[in-house]
This record gives C-alpha cells, structure tokens and sequence, in this order.
C-alpha cells in the first residue's frame, strides 16, 4: 500500500452556530489542509498520480472556499462550519475532482495545536 500526501490551506471566516463561546461570533482561521491519498498500485512509471497535478487540482477544488465566510456557502448552511465538517466537506468532495484515486484521510488543522481527521 502506498500513501501520498499532498498539503493545501485556506484563510476563511466563519461562525459557530449553537456555540457557546468566543467562536459563536464570526471569526477566520488560516486552516491548513493535508489530504492523503492511498494506492496499491503504480502508474506504468512508477506514481501513484503526479504530485503537480495533484497539488494543482487541489488548490483550484479549495479556490471557492477561500477567502469567504463559511456559513454563507450552501453546504455549509446545513452544516456547521466546524473543523470537523470542513475536513467531512473536503474529503467527499475532492473525492469527486480526483476519481478514481482514492482517499485515505482528509487532516484540516485549525491551529498550530488542533487539527480534525476525517474518514470513511
């Protein structure tokens, strides 16, 4: 088995709803994203997938989501803009730009100190 990684991160604001604590009121994070990739298999030279590819499809998947306030995106409507659900969000739906590799885990770091995984 063979796992790549490839790291990615977005600066957007957001707000918690039905929190109660400083992050109810709208705040921004510079989230850092580490998606991971994983494969029993090898291309004809010997890659799971080209790195500059992948971290190019990666940055153009975050573009919509950078730079904006979270809760103003329709999936994130239904969805608190948590850590949690912003990794949940990355992982099934980058998921879709990168078939038919598949993904390991989706690690979002919040801070320097905290960071969710998420996966299937």
């Amino acid at each position: 088995m063979y796992e790549l990684t490839i790291k990615g991160d977005i600066a957007s604001a957001h707000y918690l709803k039905g929190y109660q604590g400083r992050c109810k009121d709208l705040h921004g994070h510079t989230w850092a994203i580490e998606v991971t990739l994983k494969s029993n298999h090898l291309d004809s030279i010997g890659m799971v997938a080209d790195f500059a590819i992948l971290k190019k499809q990666l940055k153009e998947f975050l573009m919509p989501i950078d730079h904006v306030c979270l809760n103003d995106l329709p999936y994130f409507k239904d969805n608190n803009p948590t850590t949690e659900n912003i990794a949940k969000y990355i992982y099934q739906n980058f998921a879709k730009v990168i078939a038919p590799l598949t993904i390991k885990q989706v690690q979002v770091w919040e801070s320097e100190s905290a960071s969710v995984v998420y996966y299937e």
